[in-house]
């Protein structure tokens, strides 16, 4: 298990960054892409980003974004597609990840 940790932490700093895909409406889709994050619109206003978790547990990570949610994040894409997320991702249940999203990188707090 601990090589299998240790390889995706390699493969977050030097494989492919991941991207955000935009999708319209109000739930998210029933499947996840493996790596990339998805934006939700619903009539033009951006309310959550969705991911699997980046362990390799497989769990769905949803995080607002809408301006009056609590707990909040903010998300900047760039110009190559690229997300950030701020401020960083702790799950406090199931694997209990915590890592912060920059440009389209996972960068692992533990």
């Amino acid at each position: 298990m601990k090589i299998m940790f240790w390889f995706r932490r390699i493969w977050d700093r030097y494989g492919p960054a991941r991207r955000i895909e935009i999708f319209e409406g109000d739930t998210l889709p029933a499947t996840l892409p493996a790596r990339d994050l998805v934006l939700m619109r619903d009539d033009g206003e951006d309310w959550s980003v969705g991911m699997r978790c980046p362990c390799g547990c497989g769990d769905t990570i949803e995080l607002m974004v809408l301006e009056n949610a609590q707990p909040r994040w903010d998300v900047a894409v760039d110009e190559v597609g690229r997300p950030t997320l701020h401020p960083s991702i702790w799950r406090n249940a199931g694997c209990q990840s915590h890592f912060w999203i920059s440009r389209g990188r996972i960068h692992w707090c533990r």
